[in-house]
């Protein structure tokens, strides 16, 4: 499960730390739905254009999480998210939740380092995630299609006292 962006070195400190912390957040979101038994729930669709002013640099669109990664105007990158709210996909919340306090545990400021804050984005944020994939399915022009092999999460044993 590769989630290693191929890009050239961004053009600034902020911007090298925002892709670090989304190539974490990717890693982790397929990690996450890498335990979802259901294939259907597994299958992306991902976008991977050029760091450009105004485009968009990487895109995950699953019917569950949306991640996006794009390069502003200003040059500047940023970070949009969304996550199904459809009461459907209930059993789905723990993996939704996890997906959310990662975006902001991976964001947010640390003592001397860069602060990337700001780039978490909220003035959209995607909430019907499965429509938006069956949508981007039928009209993709720029996406290619990703199913993430099922991986269970390890059952937790109880280790024996040993003396």
């Amino acid at each position: 499960m590769k989630a290693n962006l191929q890009l050239t070195k961004p053009s600034s400190t902020f911007n090298g730390c925002v892709l670090k912390a989304y190539t974490q957040i990717l890693k982790q979101a397929k990690a996450l739905l890498a335990t979802t038994e259901e294939e259907p729930l597994r299958y992306t669709l991902i976008r991977q254009e050029k760091p450009i002013p105004g485009a968009i640099i990487h895109e995950l669109v699953n019917p569950l999480l949306y991640l996006r990664l794009e390069c502003h105007q200003d040059n500047e990158y940023s970070i949009h998210y969304g996550f199904e709210l459809s009461p459907v996909f209930g059993p789905y919340y723990k993996l939704t939740s996890s997906f959310v306090r990662t975006l902001y545990k991976s964001t947010m400021a640390n003592e001397g380092s860069t602060n990337i804050e700001e780039s978490l984005r909220t003035d959209w944020i995607i909430t019907n995630c499965s429509e938006l994939y069956e949508h981007v399915e039928e009209h993709n022009r720029n996406h290619r299609f990703e199913l993430i092999k099922h991986k269970p999460k390890p059952t937790k044993r109880k280790l024996s006292k040993v003396a």
